[in-house]
């Protein structure tokens, strides 16, 4: 079994449910078990602002799908949830689910990059991670909340507890 951290986000068709119902989805992977998982965020939308606000958590599994399975069972979770990719970046989007780490494993493949290329610059992946893991070590960066102290987190903000993801 290896660790895996999920990053999890929504802004459309209601992204609090979105988010939770990608929780529950992650919980029923073959051969993997959620951990613990973040609360749920609201952040502003990166890259492109004319969109709305975003919802955003984090997810610790562990999993005995290899990195390209675990990509393709978050890609199907995706496109059951009615996500249709486009091609657009950084656009709306119903959910959106990324590897983040995967051990300490570095994977650079085709469509497949862990750890997440942009985790270091993002504030809506970084706190719920840290929430979660603030000590597990980024790959060739730093610790989860050492990279957080060295962001501005202001515009990402912990929503109130959901009861329908009490554990």
């Amino acid at each position: 079994m290896e660790t895996a951290y999920i990053g999890l986000g929504s802004n459309l068709d209601d992204p609090r449910a979105q988010v939770r119902a990608a929780l529950h989805a992650l919980a029923a992977l073959p051969r993997s078990r959620v951990v613990r998982h973040s609360r749920l965020y609201r952040s502003a939308p990166w890259g492109r602002r004319d969109q709305p606000e975003f919802v955003n958590a984090a997810a610790m599994l562990e999993t005995a799908l290899a990195p390209r399975e675990l990509l393709d069972a978050l890609l199907a979770i995706e496109r059951n949830a009615g996500r249709a990719r486009d091609g657009t970046r950084w656009g709306p989007r119903v959910l959106d689910l990324d590897v983040l780490l995967y051990g300490s494993r570095v994977v650079d493949e085709s469509g497949l990059r862990v750890p997440h290329p942009h985790l270091a610059e993002r504030a809506f992946v970084l706190l719920p991670l840290a929430e979660i893991a603030p000590e597990v070590q980024v790959p060739g960066l730093a610790r989860v909340d050492a990279l957080l102290a060295r962001i501005d987190a202001s515009a990402c903000v912990a929503l109130e507890p959901d009861p329908a993801l009490a554990e």
